[in-house]
């Protein structure tokens, strides 16, 4: 019954704000008098172009999974056994593109590989018009996953284990294939499949990049609400999403299940030592200027771009309001997104924190642990769909939210309660259960259990959680840019319009809008990098 309690209102606001916008958008599209039309989801399908869509999907999604593997499993190795100085700064640097908005990435490579971009006017290369713009900013998005998720197992691996096996007449890759990497698989796959699901469902950066020659299913589904509003298409798309989404968290869940297993691992701080040799030094130089060209560069020519203009003159037309597409200042959007992220970080801290609660609880059966994979889902599915699906089902008494402002904090809860979720439950699940009963059998309320056994314990895990789902929810784009208000922008909404004008003045202020994101997000990720323990806040 108390696992019950805690799940009440975590089921209830995924109920309310998650599947009952899905679904309505889809009954909107698939239904006709009352009668669903299941023939319209052959119809999409046998169009040429949407199938183009799909398989453009699927393929640029398995490219940036193979090449951010190849580009940040060094990386990985790097991180989880070289010592040398300034390595936390440099784990915090390699973090900052992963909760950049996905519009402040499609941005920083537009100005390196775009018209005028850095590439353009040193060599005269553009690559805004091809795949491998969208390739690399994909690398640049998710390489901290790769680094993050199998390093931080990396890490923890027993390196005697390997030196046993050279001792016993192994060679040194035949040692690390039998020994190493059969335990690092399960990370390896769990990276993976977190890649592919984030660059599966790529929006910002395939709009910016892609223009109207690549499109992803979350860009068509867009493309299909806001421009052509045809909701039958944009309903068989939110299907065909959802489906490959719920497969993917499936196999997700199965190879963190198999992470979970047994393995021999001892505590991280042992196991970093400085390079040896020439071939170590050279790795680490390899993955150092792989950080400064992939990471470090597109952000540089970002800000750079930001101070085209003699005396700041970007960031000062930031405080003038042009009476067109912004109703007010577009800085504005400055305070708008902090109001509305610290709105939507306390939602996501209640709702996330109950339901890492009811997870950790010894009777979680398979229910339980459908509802664990069930709060992953808004990760995955269509955030445009859930923007739109709020404008539809959200406009009527009991829960007439459209014309509030309550409605941009909720879409980016959605988004930030998974971030909470993973952060809080290996924790809590380190919290020893003997602990608890002590309490309660000396006579301690639940509340005072929780307060005076888990709280301490957890503290620190509580505010790299909150300081997550802040992050997240500054940077939400795919659902903000449906019900954010005109005269109330947020950063992400601001700069895309922005770069939806014509003229020097509006891409510059955008570049200026993406850097001033850009130091917000990064200034709360170093703070979290202060908190962060060896064994608390990986992927």
């Amino acid at each position: 019954m108390a696992r019950l309690g805690l799940m009440a209102l975590p089921v209830a606001f995924f109920g309310v704000f998650f599947a009952w916008p899905v679904a309505a958008i889809v009954a909107r599209g698939l239904k006709a008098d009352g009668t669903w039309q299941f023939g319209r989801i052959t119809d999409v399908l046998a169009q040429s172009d949407i199938r183009h869509v799909l398989w453009f999907t699927t393929w640029q999604a398995l490219a940036s999974t193979a090449l951010t593997l190849l580009v940040a499993l060094p990386g990985a190795y790097v991180f989880a056994r070289f010592d040398f100085p300034g390595k936390q700064i440099l784990r915090a640097v390699v973090t900052v593109p992963f909760v950049l908005p996905t519009v402040v990435v499609g941005t920083a490579f537009l100005a390196l590989v775009g018209r005028g971009g850095l590439l353009d006017e040193l060599w005269g290369v553009r690559l805004d018009t091809t795949v491998w713009a969208i390739l690399l900013a994909h690398v640049f998005f998710n390489y901290a996953v790769v680094v993050r998720t199998v390093g931080g197992l990396w890490s923890q691996l027993d390196p005697r284990q390997e030196e046993a096996a050279r001792m016993l007449g192994a060679s040194r890759l035949a040692a690390w294939r039998k020994v190493t990497l059969p335990a690092l698989g399960p990370a390896v796959a769990a990276a993976a499949l977190m890649v592919f699901l984030f660059t599966f469902t790529s929006f910002g950066v395939v709009q910016i990049l892609g223009g109207p020659t690549f499109s992803t299913l979350e860009v068509e589904i867009y493309r299909q609400t806001s421009e052509i509003f045809d909701l039958a298409t944009a309903a068989v798309l939110t299907i065909i999403q959802f489906v490959a989404v719920g497969s993917i968290l499936a196999l997700h869940a199965w190879t963190v299940r198999r992470r979970e297993t047994a393995l021999r691992l001892v505590d991280a701080s042992g196991t970093a030592r400085r390079p040896r040799g020439a071939g170590q030094w050279a790795l680490l130089g390899g993955v150092l200027l792989t950080v400064v060209v992939l990471l470090l560069l597109p952000l540089a020519v970002l800000v750079q771009r930001s101070l085209d203009a003699p005396d700041f003159g970007y960031y000062r037309a930031l405080t003038k309001s042009d009476g067109g597409v912004f109703l007010v200042p577009p800085i504005e959007a400055v305070g708008n997104s902090l109001s509305y992220a610290l709105a939507a970080t306390a939602i996501a801290m209640v709702i996330g924190g109950l339901a890492a609660a009811a997870l950790t609880r010894r009777d979680a059966g398979r229910f339980v642990r459908g509802f664990d994979a069930l709060l992953m889902l808004p990760l995955g599915v269509s955030a445009v769909t859930v923007g739109f699906g709020f404008l539809i089902a959200l406009d009527e008494p009991p829960l007439d939210l459209r014309a509030t402002w309550i409605l941009v904090p909720l879409a980016q809860a959605l988004v930030g309660v998974p971030f909470v979720v993973r952060t809080m439950l290996p924790v809590l699940r380190a919290v020893d259960h003997r602990l608890r009963e002590a309490a309660a059998v000396l006579g301690a309320s639940p509340w005072r259990v929780w307060r005076e056994v888990d709280l301490p314990l957890v503290r620190r895990a509580l505010l790299i959680a909150a300081g997550f789902a802040f992050a997240v929810s500054l940077g939400e784009f795919g659902a903000t840019v449906f019900i954010a208000r005109p005269d109330n922008p947020t950063l992400p909404v601001a700069v895309a319009r922005l770069l939806g004008r014509a003229g020097e003045l509006n891409y510059g202020q955008a570049m200026a809008l993406s850097t001033i994101l850009m130091v917000v997000c990064a200034v709360a990720l170093l703070v979290l990098e202060r908190l962060r323990t060896d064994r608390t806040g990986e992927f």
